[in-house]
């Protein structure tokens, strides 16, 4: 299969923005294997996408990321847009030479931050549906939706700003990612069926295609650099007709992939996936936009996701929080402080292969800024290294054995 793979990369057309190609189908499953080649390279699905906000994953350089076995990243256009400028990354070649990375990356809209920064609510998604907190005063809002897009204040300085689908685009493609998304409207657990409903007719539909026209309008414009792709992102938050009507939609329109976005409970998130994957093309990839969790992850993959990115590993990592096979474990507790063995023997990462569970936990007691770098490189080694061994489950076809084995022993603590 590797001297297949290796022949099918030397035939890529690498003017054309992506190409998809499928490996294995799982039987009695909707999970497959197979490439996605971008102009920055090639990546192996399933993969997890390491997200780095700000042109960086915290705490992490570019080769660090790569070593830790990443094969692209995605970086997020809000951000990005507000500080350095989408401008600054245009000029200086692309986000790739920005931040020195030399693999694939990934875009998002800007529209999950612009809506989570106070639209409705201070938590937007939640992914058991309680505990949502009541909706935000005027006062506190700092966005507000139309039918022709988003104006926002800055969570910076407090600078008003206006993101429409064209902008997005824009944006997106001054940043200069292999992998862009359309402008959505992100609805939350807590709207309506009806409200859902308008937000797919009346936003969310109408930009996917003025996304699409001015993404097309740029890449015909900017020859100057490779050619993006775009994904347009199905919403409809728990609704299977919604999901469905979305998916078709979007699926009869001339988009690179699509996003599985939006508001969702945890606990039908595979059937929520297969719903949108049932009707999205089975030629195109599918990106589950916002998932980390071991749970979650094999669900995803299961119904039909290719790739998945978020933030968590790298963010519990920060704080303490490490994943094992046995489930996740804080460093912080004081049973580390005199444990002088590796943190996890059967970690390939460079933190379990050079340190001990009691340097971690000092390091951690102390403050110390490299306790961020050794936790980001196991967690997201860990994730990582996770999907890989999915990906070889579902080409195998092992992986109904795989998922009971590891779930098991993940959550048996729970």
């Amino acid at each position: 299969m590797s001297s297949n793979r290796d022949k099918y990369a030397t035939l890529v057309d690498m003017s054309s923005a992506l190409t998809f190609e499928i490996h294995h189908r799982l039987e009695g499953a909707l999970a497959r294997t197979g490439t996605m080649t971008t102009p920055h390279g090639t990546i192996e699905r399933p993969a997890f996408i390491p997200v780095g906000t700000k042109a960086t994953l915290k705490s992490l350089t570019p080769e660090q990321l790569e070593a830790v076995g990443a094969q692209a990243v995605l970086a997020n256009a809000y951000h990005l847009y507000l500080r350095p400028g989408a401008e600054i990354l245009d000029q200086a070649g692309g986000l790739n030479k920005f931040m020195n990375w030399k693999k694939p990356t990934f875009t998002d809209s800007g529209g999950f931050q612009v809506m989570s920064l106070g639209v409705g609510f201070k938590k937007v998604i939640d992914m058991d549906g309680s505990g949502l907190e009541k909706p935000l005063t005027k006062k506190e809002r700092l966005a507000w939706i139309d039918n022709d897009g988003v104006t926002f204040k800055s969570h910076l300085d407090g600078s008003r700003h206006r993101f429409t689908p064209e902008i997005s685009m824009q944006i997106q493609h001054q940043i200069g990612a292999d992998i862009t998304f359309a402008f959505d409207e992100l609805t939350t657990l807590h709207d309506s069926y009806d409200y859902q409903v308008e937000s797919l007719e009346e936003r969310t539909h109408p930009w996917a295609v003025r996304s699409l026209v001015e993404h097309q309008r740029l890449n015909a414009e900017r020859t100057h650099r490779p050619p993006q792709a775009l994904f347009g992102v199905i919403q409809g938050a728990n609704y299977e007709d919604l999901r469905r009507e979305c998916s078709r939609y979007l699926g009869g329109m001339d988009f690179d992939g699509f996003g599985l976005g939006g508001a969702l409970t945890k606990n039908n998130i595979g059937e929520i996936v297969s719903w949108m994957s049932e009707e999205l093309p089975e030629n195109k990839p599918r990106h589950m936009l916002g998932i980390s969790e071991p749970d979650d992850i094999f669900a995803c993959i299961e119904n039909g996701a290719d790739t998945f990115d978020c933030v968590s590993p790298a963010r519990v990592g920060r704080n303490g929080a490490l994943y094992t096979r046995d489930g996740r474990v804080n460093i912080t507790n004081a049973k580390y402080k005199n444990e002088f063995t590796s943190f996890d023997i059967s970690c390939d990462c460079y933190t379990c292969q050079n340190f001990t569970c009691a340097y971690l936990h000092h390091l951690f007691k102390g403050d110390e800024l490299l306790s961020n770098t050794l936790a980001t490189i196991h967690n997201e080694r860990f994730i990582i290294r996770l999907v890989d061994d999915i990906r070889a489950s579902v080409a195998d076809g092992s992986f109904f054995d795989f998922k009971r084995s590891f779930l098991d022993r993940y959550y048996a603590k729970k």
